[in-house]
């Protein structure tokens, strides 16, 4: 039994192992990958791979895998890519995982320049690619710096600005936050429906000449075919819609597209490489069948699809209402917590106050105290000082009273009677005046003990005040809130210079041969209702004044020595009010002979 080959898929997001048979077919290997992926949509995706040649092919899933011309690697290399466009992704992209698949593959055609984007709109698509990966911006979680290890902006972009990394993630940051409420699903869809409005998105470009020899580009994508000069791929000059086409075929190089209008002659174009036709017809025969799908009724299929997303995309839109109204209940009660928290320190505050007003109060009714009892000392003493001073006046005054009886008694020794009286008045009179000065004294004394008594009678109310007044203090709910996270290329490849010449004898095998494909356009309705659509800027109001703010903002730091074609190019379509739409009825004007013959013309 042969062995098995092992194959490595590349996804925008994923690496994919399988391992194969010599027997297996590129439809099977392509429904592994669309089954591991998860992918229902299948239509849209292919996968791609480098041939011996260095050119990137898609896989035919009719043919063996090993049987196709691909670089003989170990394991053998591809990448799941998306093929094909939608003309309106809000409208037609069904899935999450499909929105997420052309997200990530436009983002990284956006970012390596192979599709142009305006500086205004790279800077809005880098919010919305933000959002898409980080969700709503919380400044407690998405600190400064959150944003430099991101793939934001286009090289050509940062390069025409003066302005310095830290200065672009500021800037994306603001737009960031314009974002808060929207779902990662939402962000990604927002960015596709601004980016599909680029002239370039869903664009695949070969070189081609017409009857003249004239070098020119043919672009074909989800709306139809378009020529453009050789020096400007945004701004197509010629357009045929899928609705105008019966019949594409090719021989050797050169392609014959039928119009359906019988009177117009047959569209011819001239390819570099057999191919290169083989590989426009293959495009063509895809995108035609999608664009008449379209414009048909859903299949049951696709409806079933849509209904699912529906119930999907409401579960997830009740389940986000649900977390943020939790989400927002949370903040309240932290709030709540956090407010009774200070309430309980200001009070706790408060009680310590208290408390130390309250030992204030206790020393200073103590220091009374003593300041009292010292007093009432004092007044005592004073007080025996007082009546000691009285016993002696008494004995002084008795002994006057004696010595007046002797004299009378001893009239004889009157003059020495006399003497000792002067003697004796002048004592009880020094003994007089110090009986007034104590009694002064213990006077000023009996004054201040009654004052310190009465202060000593108000600290004692006041300190009872004090001491009976109730203080509250709540209780502060300790509240446990349990915190529920929830956590919550293309196949637009730009054509590489074309391989070299396959060998001689397959390239005349080919050249001899014609492949040709009906394209039938019965049944469908409103087919060039593509020609009325409008931008998201000129639909949606808040994008609109977004992308004017932003261009106001960055053409002050704009260098204009940069400029590119493209920015060129671009800015003369803005200038004179051309947008890709617009453009679109224009290069439509007219009937298809009157068009094929302004190719020819060329």
């Amino acid at each position: 039994m042969p062995r098995p080959v092992n194959v490595r898929v590349t996804t925008m997001d994923a690496e994919l192992e399988f391992a194969i048979q010599s027997t297996t077919t590129g439809k099977q290997l392509f429904d592994q990958v669309i089954k591991t992926v998860g992918v229902r949509e299948v239509w849209y995706f292919g996968l791609q791979y480098v041939d011996n040649k260095g050119v990137l092919s898609w896989l035919k899933l009719d043919k063996k895998v090993l049987s196709q011309d691909m670089k003989r690697e170990v394991p053998l290399q591809f990448k799941f890519r998306a093929k094909f466009y939608p003309e309106d992704v809000a409208e037609e992209l069904i899935q999450e995982i499909t929105q997420k698949q052309f997200f990530l593959q436009v983002k990284d055609n956006i970012l390596s320049d192979e599709v142009f984007c305006p500086p205004e709109s790279a800077v809005l698509l880098a919010s919305y690619a933000v959002q898409a990966k980080f969700g709503d911006f919380n400044k407690e979680v998405h600190k400064s710096g959150y944003l430099s290890a991101e793939r934001l902006l286009p090289q050509r972009v940062v390069d025409q600005h003066k302005l310095s990394k830290e200065q672009w993630e500021e800037r994306i940051q603001v737009w960031h936050e314009e974002h808060r409420g929207m779902m990662k699903a939402d962000a990604m869809i927002e960015y596709l429906k601004i980016a599909q409005d680029l002239e370039m998105y869903g664009v695949n470009y070969f070189d081609i000449k017409n009857k003249k020899g004239t070098d020119l580009w043919l672009g074909a994508d989800a709306l139809g075919l378009n020529i453009y000069e050789k020096d400007d791929r945004l701004t197509p000059k010629i357009g045929f819609p899928w609705s105008e086409i019966r019949n594409i075929s090719f021989n050797d190089k050169k392609f014959i597209i039928k119009p359906i209008d019988k009177k117009a002659p047959d569209f011819v174009f001239y390819s570099t490489r057999l191919r290169v036709n083989k590989r426009i017809l293959h495009l063509c025969i895809g995108n035609h069948e999608l664009y008449i799908q379209r414009r048909k009724p859903d299949s049951i299929e696709v409806q079933q699809m849509k209904a699912q997303a529906r119930e999907e995309k409401l579960q997830k839109q009740v389940e986000r209402a649900q977390l943020e109204k939790e989400k927002q209940k949370r903040e309240a009660m932290e709030k709540e917590k956090e407010q009774m928290e200070r309430e309980k320190q200001e009070l706790m505050m408060r009680l310590k106050q208290f408390e130390e007003q309250t030992l204030k109060a206790e020393r200073e009714l103590k220091d009374q105290l003593d300041r009292a009892i010292r007093l009432e000392a004092e007044r005592r003493q004073a007080e025996e000082e007082a009546a000691r001073l009285e016993a002696e006046r008494q004995a002084a005054m008795q002994a006057k009273e004696e010595l007046a009886r002797q004299a009378e008694d001893q009239i004889k020794s009157q003059e020495h009677l006399a003497a000792e009286l002067i003697e004796y008045g002048a004592k009880i009179a020094a003994l007089e005046e110090i009986k007034r000065q104590k009694e002064e004294e213990a006077d000023s004394w009996q004054v201040r003990a009654r004052e310190a008594q009465e202060d000593l009678v108000k600290t004692r109310e006041e300190l009872q005040m004090v001491m009976t007044t109730p203080v509250v203090v709540p209780a502060a709910a300790a509240m446990a809130v349990e915190e529920e996270v929830l956590v919550n290329h293309e196949n637009h490849e730009h054509e590489h210079h074309e391989e070299h010449e396959e060998n001689e004898e397959h390239d005349h095998e080919e050249s001899n041969s014609t492949h040709s494909a009906e394209l039938h356009v019965e049944g469908i309705e409103d087919h060039r209702n593509e020609e009325e659509r409008l931008t998201e800027a000129e639909k949606n109001k808040r994008v609109q004044s977004q992308l004017m703010a932003l261009s106001s903002e960055l053409a002050a730091a704009r260098d204009e020595t940069k400029a590119t074609q493209n920015d060129l190019l671009h800015s003369e379509n803005v200038r004179v009010g051309r947008d890709k739409y617009k453009t679109l009825r224009q290069i439509r004007m007219g009937n298809t002979k009157q068009r094929i013959d302004e190719f020819e013309a060329l």
